[in-house]
């Protein structure tokens, strides 16, 4: 049995805890260091299917400046973020756009939503 052991700060809370993790042959076993549960559950995720969130902008038609900026709604595999900027990359959107309003919907068939994160108006 392969054991291995990483240490990381956890994220969830200011507090970041140093957490150590152990996995057995490349699975997840335990964690340490950890104050909250909020902490053992990032630390698993972390180790087994990292995820982030993706900021960027888009192109704007019509609008008063030439970029929207977007976020991703939830999450995304951290392995597909740079796959999903570049897609928005080829995205234009016209004006006006609300906050809040889908850009893309489903982006790379993840079943996550780019919204946009700021109101821009028309020219």
């Amino acid at each position: 049995m392969a054991v291995e052991t990483k240490v990381m700060n956890c994220i969830m809370c200011p507090m970041g805890c140093e957490m150590t993790v152990t996995m057995e042959d490349g699975k997840f076993a335990s964690v340490t260091g950890n104050t909250c549960p909020r902490g053992a559950k990032y630390a698993q995720d972390e180790v087994t299917a990292p995820k982030r969130m993706l900021t960027s902008t888009v192109n704007v038609e019509g609008g008063l400046l030439p970029l929207l900026p977007v976020v991703s709604a939830t999450v995304l595999p951290k392995e597909r973020v740079v796959e999903c900027a570049a897609f928005l990359r080829g995205v234009t959107v016209k004006a006006p756009i609300k906050t809040g309003d889908v850009v893309v919907e489903n982006i790379l068939g993840l079943g996550v939503n780019v919204i946009a994160s700021r109101d821009m108006d028309k020219i």
